[in-house]
């Protein structure tokens, strides 16, 4: 039952951090979509003048993949947990969300660092973007498995 917890937990957290990346691109005009960036970048279909690919193809792909690192996040969440650092609360999804911005910021980077064609984006915003992102997943992460769980508890401390 946790698994299937987490499985729901990360979906919502991804969800929202998804919206949250892409209402920031709607609003600033930056490029921000996680999901064709990602698509793109691991079906390496950058377009040679840089821009994203458009194929439905690789928004399959930008989000499947987008949704399985919600989900093993959400399951190294419970594992803390359940190994008994921190608890299912506001302030402990808002730095499990930190934490989990800063290291998906050095993944990320490396990632545009290492690919033989990333795309033309304004990395240093993209990557101050993902640390807030993350803040937004890891606390609505550890909400929704707050609800689910029904600890003794308050989330609000």
């Amino acid at each position: 039952m946790k698994f299937l917890d987490a499985v729901v937990a990360g979906i919502a957290g991804t969800a929202a951090m998804t919206a949250f990346l892409y209402l920031l691109s709607f609003v600033t005009h930056r490029v921000m979509k996680v999901v064709r960036i990602l698509g793109t970048m691991l079906l390496n279909r950058t377009h040679p003048d840089g821009n994203l690919s458009e194929l439905t193809g690789t928004k399959v792909a930008g989000t499947l993949a987008q949704y399985a690192a919600g989900v093993f996040f959400a399951v190294i969440y419970l594992a803390l947990w359940n190994s008994g650092v921190g608890l299912a609360t506001a302030s402990w999804g808002l730095l499990f969300g930190l934490a989990h911005g800063l290291v998906a910021m050095m993944i990320w980077y490396f990632f545009f660092m290492l690919h033989p064609r990333p795309p033309l984006i304004t990395l240093k915003t993209y990557l101050t973007t993902l640390i807030f992102a993350h803040i937004v997943y890891g606390f609505v992460t550890t909400y929704t498995f707050y609800l689910l769980l029904r600890p003794e508890y308050s989330f609000w401390w």
